[in-house]
């Protein structure tokens, strides 16, 4: 029920991608990205991963780039990848370089998940695929008070619907459509994220220190739950663990 390594460290070429827009036409800037891409690009290097860097693209050149990392040969011969978006989001997706609005240069999130599918990308078939996306999600604050002593009762589910279907096929093999994700978003759906323009972004500081604390030991979705926890003393965003479909658990072994 582990991933495994394929290959030594010594021959092993582990790839990660990394989009950052920092400076866009028509919204402000997001002042200290930069120390996020550094912070990242130091991690995934420690990690094993040669780590390819793009700055400042618009929807459809992130398509185009994600594209060209998914036929990238080495993919053969490793056993995972990283995704890492960073820019300004809205609840569609993640806003390329020219967007004015909700609707003008987005980045649908199902774009990213079809290209690196089981159809579109088979050198990565059962491997990980990590995917962390730094970005709003909406405009709403992710907080809220509540009264100690409110009811926290709530209704039984009713019991799941079943039904039993026979199937046969002369497959040679089928495998799931998308499988082998595991994602991490820096807020919930319609709410903030917050980034101080000195430091960077509260969610990557936050990833960074715990995945180098615990990578050692811990696989990734205990990793994900770590960075989760570590925002116990930041009600106003909590990362949210979304689309994941990893059967297996994913130990980086750093060494």
């Amino acid at each position: 029920q582990i991933y495994p390594l394929y290959l030594p460290w010594e021959v092993r070429t582990r790839r990660a991608l990394l989009i950052c827009n920092i400076d866009f036409e028509h919204l402000s800037r997001r002042d200290g990205a930069e120390v996020d891409v550094q912070g990242m690009t130091k991690l995934l290097e420690g990690l094993g991963y040669v780590v390819d860097i793009h700055l400042n693209l618009s929807s459809e050149e992130m398509a185009m780039v994600m594209t060209d990392f998914a036929d990238r040969k080495e993919h053969r011969t490793s056993d995972s990848t990283f995704l890492v978006f960073m820019s300004h989001g809205v609840r569609a997706g993640l806003c390329g370089t020219k967007s004015r609005d909700e609707a003008t240069d987005i980045l649908s999130l199902d774009t990213i998940y079809e290209k690196f599918n089981n159809q579109h990308c088979q050198a990565l078939l059962g491997k990980p695929k990590v995917v962390i996306i730094q970005s709003c999600r909406g405009g709403k604050v992710g907080s809220v008070l509540v009264n100690d002593a409110a009811d926290l009762s709530v209704p039984a589910p009713s019991s799941a619907h079943t039904t039993r279907v026979a199937l046969e096929d002369d497959a040679i093999c089928e495998v799931h459509l998308e499988s082998d994700f595991a994602t991490l978003h820096s807020s919930t759906p319609d709410t903030v994220s917050w980034r101080r323009s000195v430091t960077g972004s509260i969610f990557i500081q936050h990833l960074i220190e715990q995945f180098r604390n615990h990578a050692y030991n811990s696989d990734l979705e205990e990793l994900f739950r770590k960075v989760q926890y570590s925002f116990g003393k930041f009600p106003r965003q909590l990362p949210s663990k979304e689309r994941t479909t990893m059967p297996r658990k994913f130990y980086l072994f750093p060494g």
